[in-house]
Parts: C-alpha cells; sequence; structure tokens
C-alpha cells in the first residue's frame, strides 16, 4: 500500500498581528479523502491549515497556519510519500509588508499591496520523482473543464479534480476527475464522503496499483 500526503484546509497570511486573509475553506474533502485512503489500507499524512473539522484518527496530521508553512511541511513530507492529493485551498495572495502592530482606523481607505504565495501542488509536482504521483484540485467559476485541462500541465499532475465554488465549507461535492490529457474519466456527485471514496478508488487504479 501506499504513504499519501494530503494537504487540507485553508491557509492564513497575515496583515498584522491579528488580521488575516483566509477563505471558507472546511477541511472536509481533505478529512474524507483522509478516511477513504485510511480504508483502503494507505498510510496517510494530513497537512492542514485551521479548520473545525475532525481528522480521521489514524491519519498523521501536521497544523500549519500560513502557504508558506504548508509548502514546507508538504515538501519535507512528500519526499517521504509515494503521493500527493492537493485538497487544499491556500491562501493564493499575501501583503507584501507585514504590520508589526495592529492597524489602527484612520476613517481613509486602507490601501493592500498584495503578492502571491508560492503554488503547493505546482511546486511538489514539478520536484517529483519518477516514482511519485500528483492528483491536484481545481476550484474554477468560469470555463472550468479548460482551467483544469491548464492547471494539470502547468502543475504536473497525473490526474486533477475539477469542482465549484459550491464545493467550499459544504458536505456535498459535484466534482469531474481528469486524466493527463484533460478527459473526463469520471464524474461523481453527493456528500464528500461518496465522492472521496470515488475519487479514492480511480487513484487506486490508475496510480498506486495500475493493472
Amino acid at each position: 500500500m501506499a504513504r499519501i500526503l494530503i494537504t487540507s484546509g485553508p491557509t492564513r497570511q497575515y496583515l498584522d498581528p491579528v488580521r488575516y486573509l483566509t477563505n471558507a475553506s472546511s477541511g472536509r474533502m481533505g478529512a474524507a479523502l483522509a478516511d477513504a485512503a485510511l480504508r483502503l489500507g494507505h498510510e496517510v499524512v494530513i497537512v492542514s491549515g485551521p479548520v473545525a473539522v475532525d481528522y480521521p484518527a489514524g491519519a498523521q496530521l501536521i497544523s500549519i497556519e500560513t502557504t508558506d508553512e504548508m509548502l514546507d511541511c508538504a515538501r519535507k513530507t512528500f519526499a517521504t510519500c509515494e503521493g500527493l492529493i492537493g485538497a487544499a485551498a491556500p491562501c493564493d495572495y499575501m501583503p507584501r509588508f507585514i504590520e508589526p502592530n495592529k492597524i489602527s482606523k484612520t476613517g481613509q481607505p486602507l490601501v493592500l499591496e498584495l503578492i502571491e504565495t508560492p503554488d503547493v501542488v505546482a511546486t511538489l509536482g514539478q520536484a517529483k520523482r519518477s516514482d511519485q504521483w500528483v492528483v491536484g484540485f481545481a476550484l474554477e467559476t468560469e470555463d472550468r473543464h479548460f482551467r483544469a485541462t491548464v492547471k494539470l500541465q502547468k502543475k504536473h499532475c497525473d490526474l486533477i479534480v475539477s469542482n465549484g465554488p459550491q464545493a467550499i465549507n459544504s458536505a456535498d461535492n459535484e466534482v469531474e476527475l481528469l486524466d493527463p490529457v484533460g478527459e473526463v474519466i469520471a464524474a461523481v456527485t453527493g456528500d464528500k464522503h461518496h465522492v472521496a471514496d470515488e475519487l479514492l478508488s480511480h487513484i487506486h487504479d490508475r496510480l498506486i496499483c495500475p493493472i
């Protein structure tokens, strides 16, 4: 069986000591994927941002907060794993400057200069060994199939899961699983545990124990 790294949940990028940028990712999809992988007999390591969800007790959990921390932990962990499922929703932007003290209200607009954070899945995908595989997630609001295919190639993924914004902080999901050339090999709708079971079945058959 495989040792699988799953990234899950959001990350936070601080503006000052008390305020931060983030998103509404709940970690439910990551938890469901971890549970499905464990039930198939795989070893699971989860690198997760701050969430309220409970992860399966059988998985090793590494808690992080920022996107840089997620990348650092994921890079170290992935070196000892056969595969990565990038289900996290890392914050894509961070302030160029982090204020050392709480920003005070002045009655004037606050202008933030934001820069991109590193892409966790793309970084690991580019550096993967020939005996490793990467499954990414692409959440898009428009042109979902096209944008997922672009991300699949750009992030060096072996498979990618396309879903929409309704997946965020929801118990259900509606996904398409795309192969390396962008063909849809599965379309799954239902609660996230059902979706995770279906995805792990395809990942197992295509990447872990290919026939």
